[in-house]
């Protein structure tokens, strides 16, 4: 874009230019990217006060729709050319040290055997497991098409598809929507990948983590939450409501439409992430990098076709 364009999200005022949102000259600079980098505000022999609990910040990686698959291009999805992309994206990670990895679905592609789509995970796993050893995984309409979760989950060693977790001083959440409407789950090709749904059981979770919870809190999840087309879960707005009626959510990290989008609903930030495996090119690959500063700003510095944006705190 030649012309600025100017945007309010969450009470910031920032501007979109070529694709990254960046602040306003009035705006106050962005703090360090991690606490550690931040000169100290006293000398040392006079540190300053703060509560053991203050927010530390930290630093994840983020991919999202990979679809690694050992077979022919379909369409604009190039399934082989994903361990290229997927190294290419290792090594900036490796320059930019995160805490954490984290990978928003579709890891894998369909297949027609659970021995073939167990081929395709164990595969492309390898590489991505060696990233970074604190590992986070959603489940994608293609990653149960024929392996069943247990399956899945057991060969990436993570015990649930839903759960929480704390990491410097902020709270996650990770959501499973790969249920049909009547709450069976996704798995050996039982399912039509526009019935995603939160069922009722993760909905009571889910109402008690963020009841019991009082840190800024961010969201992973797969299909979106923030539209009502074939890529939304089906009662998102339900989910959101539990969201905005919390306080404490910043934002929703989210994939499966493939494209960048950003969308504010009710003072959070839904933002949908590029898929890694549109485009045969390297110059098309796709893999973010989301800063969460002590102070709740968020800076996600997006590489080759992921968008960047910088958000801050309401005053």
């Amino acid at each position: 874009m030649n012309q600025q364009q100017k945007s309010k999200l969450g009470g910031r005022r920032a501007f979109m230019k070529n694709g990254t949102l960046i602040l306003s000259a009035a705006a106050a600079a962005p703090a360090t990217l991690l606490a550690a980098d931040k000169p100290a505000d006293k000398p040392a022999d006079k540190p300053a006060d703060k509560p053991a609990d203050k927010p530390a910040g930290v630093r994840v990686a983020l991919v999202t729709d990979l679809h690694y698959a050992d077979k022919p291009p379909g369409g604009s999805r190039h399934y082989r050319k994903t361990l290229g992309k997927l190294d290419e994206a290792a090594k900036q990670f490796e320059q930019e040290q995160p805490q954490m990895l984290v990978e928003l679905g579709d890891l894998i592609d369909a297949a027609d055997s659970v021995e073939t789509e167990s081929r395709y995970l164990q595969t492309i796993n390898r590489p991505f497991s060696a990233i970074c050893k604190d590992r986070h995984y959603v489940l994608g309409n293609h990653c149960v098409d024929t392996l069943k979760k247990e399956e899945f989950l057991g060969a990436v060693e993570q015990p649930k598809s839903y759960y929480s977790f704390d990491r410097g001083g902020f709270h996650f959440i990770v959501l499973d929507s790969c249920f049909r409407s009547d709450g069976q789950p996704y798995q050996r090709k039982n399912f039509k990948w526009t019935d995603a749904n939160i069922p009722a059981a993760e909905l009571e979770w889910l109402a008690a983590d963020l009841k019991s919870n009082d840190k800024p809190t961010i969201v992973f999840a797969h299909q979106r939450l923030d539209v009502s087309n074939h890529h939304g879960v089906k009662n998102n707005a339900a989910v959101r409501q539990m969201f905005e009626d919390s306080g404490n959510v910043l934002a929703v990290f989210q994939g499966h439409s493939h494209r960048n989008e950003l969308k504010e609903i009710g003072g959070i930030h839904y933002c949908t992430l590029v898929a890694m495996v549109e485009g045969g090119e390297q110059a098309t690959n796709a893999y973010t990098l989301l800063d969460v500063q002590p102070d709740s700003t968020l800076k996600i510095t997006g590489f080759r076709k992921q968008n960047s944006y910088l958000w801050e705190p309401q005053a």
